[in-house]
């Protein structure tokens, strides 16, 4: 196996765990939080979204390395580094949001999580 087979095999590695990620932080936020509505905790909303929001924030930032370790390890063209620069701006721009999001938009409110 060449360098390039390696390289796209990690990529295609750490796109799986970005999904991976997303999917199972995703059902462990709804198996936490189901006991908790249940209870009738007065959170249980809040602290259901917030580990939903790291969990995509964890999937986001994977999936930013994959496309960052495909692109510049594999492909590097201009046009290649041009779409991995838009998809790295957009992603960021998600993950800024989600953050703040979670954190209450540093408002100086602080909420334990």
């Amino acid at each position: 196996m060449d360098f390039q087979a390696w390289v796209e095999a990690a990529g295609r590695l750490v796109d799986a765990a970005g999904v991976v990620a997303v999917v199972l932080g995703a059902l462990l936020a709804a198996l936490f939080a189901l006991p908790r509505v249940v209870k009738g905790v007065r959170d249980a909303y809040g602290k259901f979204r917030r580990f939903l929001g790291r969990s995509i924030l964890l999937g986001l930032e994977l999936l930013v390395a994959a496309d960052i370790i495909r692109t510049v390890a594999v492909t590097p063209t201009l046009e290649s580094v041009a779409v991995l620069g838009i998809i790295v701006i957009i992603r960021t721009f998600l993950s800024w949001s989600l953050e703040l999001e979670i954190t209450g938009g540093g408002l100086g409110r602080q909420e334990s999580g």
